[in-house]
Formats: C-alpha cells, sequence, structure tokens
C-alpha cells in the first residue's frame, strides 16, 4: 500500500570511508547530518536546498536524490507521480564525507517508505551501491556505527559494530574540493606486493584494536599504503598536519574518504579542539584555508524523522 499523503524526512549522516588501511572496504558514520524532505506532487521535479550546494545543485532526473528515490519507485509501481525534495546540507560537497551517499541513501529510505517498507537494509546497501559504485560510504550512511562492506555474486553487502570504547573524531575541513575521479586518477593501477600485505595487516590491526578496545594500537593501525601516498600531493601540507595531530594528542590521522578532508582519530582525553586547530593552522601555512568539526561516531544510521 501507497504511503504517499504526507511528506517523508530522513535524517542522513556524514560519513568517512577509508578509515586509513581500508580502502573501498571500510567506512564510519559521522555526527554531522543532512535532512531531506520528499513530498509527492501532480507532476513534475522541484528542489528545495538550504546550506550546503545551495548554488550548485539543481533539480533534474540526473540528481542523485532523484534517482534514487525513482529506483525503487518504479520497481514497486506504474504510478507517475510528481516529485518535490527539500534539502538541509550540512555536509560539504566534494570534500570526502559521504555528500552525495547522503542523497542516495535519503532517496532510496524515502520511496522505500512511502511504498510500504518492503526492503530489508542489506537490500538497501546493495541497491546504493548498484549508485554510487563502491559501498564504503552508503553502508555506514544507512547502518551507522564502523562498517565492513564487501561484494559477494555482484552484490553489496556489509557488516556493521560499534567500537567498544568511544573516541573523538576532527575532520579538518578544507576550502578546496577535491573530485573523487581526479583522486582516483592519482592511484597506480598496480602497486608492490609487500604495501598489499601492509594495508592488510593495518586493517585487521585495526579492527581488532576497536573491537577489543586496545586502542594503543590505533597509531600503526590506521597508516597506509595504498592510497595516501599518492593523494599527498593533491591536498598541500596533508603530511605536516598528520605529524602535528599525533604531537597535539590524536592517534593518528587520515584521508577522509577521497579528500579533502583530514580526519583525526582521537581519544575522548584529548583538547580535541586545539588537535583542530593545529591542523587548520599547517594547511594555512601551505595557503589552504579549512575549518574543523568535532564529531562522534553515529551509531544509528539514516532515519526516518
Amino acid at each position: 500500500m501507497l504511503k504517499i499523503d504526507e511528506p517523508i524526512i530522513v535524517k542522513v549522516p556524514a560519513t568517512s570511508a577509508n578509515c586509513g588501511p581500508g580502502f573501498d572496504c571500510l567506512g564510519v558514520a559521522c555526527s554531522l547530518y543532512n535532512t531531506f524532505t520528499y513530498e509527492v506532487v501532480a507532476s513534475g521535479l522541484e528542489l528545495v536546498i538550504e546550506g550546503e550546494g545551495k548554488d550548485a545543485l539543481s533539480a533534474n532526473p540526473s540528481n542523485l536524490a532523484f534517482v534514487s528515490f525513482f529506483k525503487i519507485w518504479n520497481k514497486i509501481t506504474e504510478k507517475e507521480i510528481g516529485l518535490k525534495v527539500h534539502m538541509r546540507n550540512n555536509i560539504p560537497l566534494s570534500r570526502g564525507l559521504g555528500s552525495s551517499s547522503t542523497a542516495i541513501v535519503a532517496g532510496l529510505f524515502a520511496a522505500n517508505a512511502m511504498t510500504g517498507n518492503t526492503l530489508t537494509k542489506d537490500e538497501l546497501v546493495s541497491l546504493a551501491t548498484e549508485i554510487e559504485g563502491h559501498p564504503d560510504n552508503v553502508a555506514p550512511a544507512i547502518l551507522g556505527g564502523f562498517t565492513i562492506s564487501y561484494m559477494a555474486d555482484n552484490l553489496a553487502h556489509a557488516f556493521s559494530f560499534i567500537p567498544v570504547k568511544k573516541f573523538k573524531l576532527v575532520a579538518v575541513v578544507p576550502a578546496m574540493p577535491l573530485a573523487t575521479s581526479k583522486a582516483r586518477a592519482a592511484i597506480p593501477r598496480q602497486v608492490p606486493h609487500c604495501d598489499a600485505v601492509f594495508n592488510a595487516s593495518r586493517t585487521a590491526l585495526l579492527i581488532g584494536a576497536l573491537m577489543s578496545g586496545e586502542y594503543g594500537y590505533l597509531p600503526a593501525a590506521l597508516e597506509d599504503k595504498l592510497h595516501q601516498p599518492y593523494r599527498a600531493g593533491l591536498i598541500p601540507g596533508m603530511q605536516e598536519a598528520f605529524a602535528i595531530a599525533k604531537a597535539k594528542g590524536a592517534y593518528n590521522a587520515i584521508i577522509s574518504g577521497a579528500g579533502s578532508t583530514l580526519m583525526a582519530y582521537a581519544p575522548m582525553t584529548s583538547n580535541t579542539e586545539e588537535i583542530g586547530r593545529a591542523m587548520v593552522e599547517v594547511l594555512a601555512s601551505k595557503g589552504l584555508d579549512a575549518i574543523y568539526h568535532v564529531l562522534n561516531i553515529d551509531v544509528e544510521g539514516a532515519r526516518i524523522l
């Protein structure tokens, strides 16, 4: 039974993918949110935007907020409708915080709610991955917490867990957008076997540390050789910002997703404001303006309000 008489409001968290060594398979949901209101109208597509992307996004059939909605809607029913979407965006675009994933997930959640909630979260992860191309952002956006994603028989699946002990995430967001395509182009098609082994060990260590609470291993566990060394040239001051984050008390710092955001993982007892300010100052010394957010892990994922 279709439920289209009332608007559907969906709140979706930002996400940070890769998490250091977990290239294209690890992700974490963060306490920064975009909120979407979906409303059925007589015809056409309407889009209202508050906040980030106000001047960059438009109502058209290729907008991910509409694409994802109709991916489910058109599977469930042949009823033709118009759609109005009101976005309240706090997550910056093209900064490695999963802004595009929020639009994908919101559309899927809204359409699933309007068509009777027939799809499971695992099925939503798979559908979202079809649209996004990889699961490491959409999985934590849907499931919340820390996620491990994998492909089986061309379908995406994910395991979500909450780390045993809390820690803080300090997201340093440069004013410079960085297209995922450009960041991916910087990575070679082949890497040395020893680097692959390095990352396999660090990824296993990271999951083990988070699930056991042995956070003394995090400085080593967050290291990476598969993507960050190749992307360093795209983010001026990256290595220096990582070093100052550790000097100020963070476990370590990583590129969030494809960048340009840098993310420090910090103990609850650390001065996260000082870590953020120090990283911002380092980037400023390289001519790159930035702001920072002190975030927590979102444990719920996307939800209908």
